[in-house]
């Protein structure tokens, strides 16, 4: 007995199992196409997307001691909390800068640049992504006097700065405007603290220098006996002829107020640090280069105001694209609410939105129609046997034994079909039509009657 029971429910339970096994297949067969015609939608789009940004770049900065690789580690760190590496590489300067840019092998992909370093024309394919601090150009003297002209340099010693630098570019190029060169004065390719203890040794007569007011080399100059800081008093002609220079006032007292250094208001040209990207730049990072640059930046310093940078202006080379709509916009509105992976992760793959409206809004629109239709579908595909029943019990064309045996296998087949809680009606109602046409074949005359009256 007991034997008998256990058999009957493991019976019954495998027949459970078998109706949540066809049920769940049903709906296999409906969301099944959809969701695969989705998936195929996505695996094209996906072709589009672009690639996920590195999570190491280099950056070519400047001499270990400048200002250059000072804030190139202020970067460091801010790409390091994002899950990038920033690598710093230290160089002779902006000139340096400019050959590992264009130098594929390099590895770097973006540096800092002075103002004013290299021609467009000449480099096509580096793109500015805004200045970002006054970096004067410093003249000092040996003398008490302070010059106002560069024309006072003729037959000097000058330290125009060392090879591959940003300042011996500049210097070279307004000595030149000035009419000074190898002709008349000698040119000195040194620079740094160098080019500072050669003024102060005497070995030069002067020395040019395109650093920050920061810079530990301009305060020694600033409070050392014998030397004086040159005035720029054609500054306004400086900045109309060339574009990359703004003129700048240093006031008294700025660099040191108990020195008072530098003792006298002195008018100074100053080019702007720039960052320059190649076009191996993956644009996400200059996304994160960008928001970077505000954030060293912003505060302003002694030369510049809060807000003032970074900036689209005082650039050499074309600004970069998302650069502009940075500085007109501000930063992208996923960068001001998300932290930089994330918004970088939805804006590579808002471009699978497209299959995602296109395909999952008729898709909704199609699917719950389609499954009621399939359910239904199992229900009432009987119906056609029934009525072929009734029509025959109607024209006493089937005999009562005939008809149950076609009920009979009708509703055995009824209730093998599973269906949801929501459909299950249609069975119930199709079972009650299944007792009607037996209570309909009870008055038809059996097989053995028939054949008697047919006798």
């Amino acid at each position: 007995m007991n034997r008998a029971s256990g058999g009957r429910g493991m019976n019954g339970s495998g027949s459970a199992r078998m109706r949540v096994l066809r049920r769940l297949w049903s709906q296999i067969a409906i969301v099944g196409p959809a969701l695969i015609l989705v998936i195929a939608g996505f695996v094209v789009a996906f072709q589009f997307v672009e690639p996920a940004p590195p999570d190491r770049i280099v950056m070519a900065t400047g001499p270990q001691a400048g200002a250059y690789h000072a804030f190139g580690r202020q970067y460091a760190a801010r790409f390091r909390r994002e899950g990038v590496e920033l690598e710093l590489r230290a160089t002779a300067g902006s000139r340096e800068n400019l050959r590992l840019l264009e130098d594929e092998s390099s590895g770097v992909t973006i540096a800092f640049m002075q103002g004013g370093i290299g021609q467009p024309e000449n480099h096509p394919d580096l793109v500015s992504l805004g200045s970002v601090y006054f970096e004067p150009l410093w003249v000092f003297v040996r003398g008490d006097d302070q010059l106002r002209r560069l024309t006072s340099l003729v037959g000097a010693r000058i330290a125009v700065g060392g090879a591959g630098s940003g300042t011996r570019e500049l210097a070279l190029f307004l000595l030149a405007q000035n009419g000074i060169d190898e002709r008349n004065a000698r040119l000195v390719e040194i620079g740094g603290d160098e080019a500072a203890r050669a003024l102060q040794d005497g070995e030069v007569d002067a020395a040019m220098f395109v650093t920050s007011v920061s810079s530990e080399t301009v305060r020694g100059l600033l409070d050392a006996p014998g030397i004086a800081l040159m005035s720029f008093e054609q500054a306004d002609a400086y900045t109309r002829r060339y574009r990359f220079l703004s003129k700048v006032l240093l006031p008294m007292g700025t660099v040191d107020l108990a020195r008072n250094l530098p003792p006298a208001p002195t008018v100074l040209l100053a080019p702007a640090a720039t960052l320059v990207a190649s076009p191996r730049m993956h644009p996400a990072l200059i996304d994160l280069a960008l928001l970077t640059m505000r954030e060293a930046h912003r505060a302003g310093g002694h030369l510049e105001s809060p807000g003032e940078f970074p900036s689209a202006r005082y650039i050499t080379y074309p600004l970069e694209p998302a650069a502009q709509r940075f500085y007109e916009r501000g930063p992208p509105l996923l960068q001001r609410y998300l932290p930089f992976w994330a918004a970088n992760l939805m804006d590579r793959l808002k471009i699978m939105i497209l299959p995602l409206v296109t395909l999952l809004y008729p898709l909704f629109k199609i699917l719950p129609p389609a499954y009621s239709w399939r359910m239904r579908t199992k229900v009432n595909r009987w119906y056609k046997q029934l009525q072929a029943v009734d029509d025959r019990l109607r024209d006493h064309a089937i005999a009562r034994e005939e008809a149950n045996e076609i009920l009979d296998r009708i509703e055995n087949a009824v209730e093998r079909v599973s269906l949801p809680a929501g459909f299950a009606a249609n069975a119930y109602t199709l079972r009650l039509h299944i007792d009607f046409l037996r209570h309909k074949a009870a008055k038809a005359p059996a097989g053995g009657d028939d054949a008697a009256s047919a006798a």
